[in-house]
């Protein structure tokens, strides 16, 4: 198992995109990786974009991201949310400066427009947050999965596959 230990902080808010946040979260679990589902409140119920609960292991204060090995932003509407918490901005912040594997797809990149790391990065998203992403200064491409670095972005549920492989590559590689 190549990620025996790595520990994953998957991040979680209401109006999750579902199969966003539990398909890397199951996939990362089968390779060995420790995922914890991190939100506002610890044990809360969050609500996925099509009625998908999923529970909090943890809230924002009850971790510390250097802990970690790497995070996954899912995407839906929940990203709107989540880039509001000056925690979780924090968050992709030090995972960033350490060169720690981030995942983002969809609109997820709305979080990592609002900590400020898209600057001369490529990426991708749904296209229809591309030209967000193009002006917090990041490269947007249109494919499917984009790896730049520590940075893993994808735009949408049917790139699943080959997102999770690339997040699990490189984080394997850490």
């Amino acid at each position: 198992m190549r990620l025996k230990d790595k520990k994953v902080i998957a991040l979680v808010e209401d109006e999750f995109e579902d199969l966003e946040l539990w398909y890397p979260i199951y996939r990362l679990r089968e390779e060995g990786a420790i995922v914890h589902l991190v939100g506002n409140e610890k044990g809360k119920t969050y609500i996925g974009k099509y009625g998908v609960p999923a529970v909090s292991d943890y809230d924002f204060a009850g971790i510390h991201a250097e802990e970690y090995d790497a995070i996954l932003v899912p995407g839906g509407w929940a990203p709107d949310k989540l880039r509001r918490y000056d925690e979780v901005l924090e968050f992709i912040r030090i995972m960033d400066d350490a060169e720690k594997p981030i995942g983002q797809i969809c609109h997820a990149g709305w979080v990592l427009i609002s900590a400020n790391i898209l600057k001369g990065k490529k990426v991708t998203s749904t296209p229809g947050i591309k030209h967000d992403m193009m002006n917090a200064g990041g490269l947007w491409s249109d494919e499917s999965v984009v790896v730049d670095g520590h940075l893993v972005s994808s735009q949408r549920p049917p790139d699943l596959p080959p997102y999770v492989k690339a997040f699990a590559d490189v984080l394997a590689a850490k």
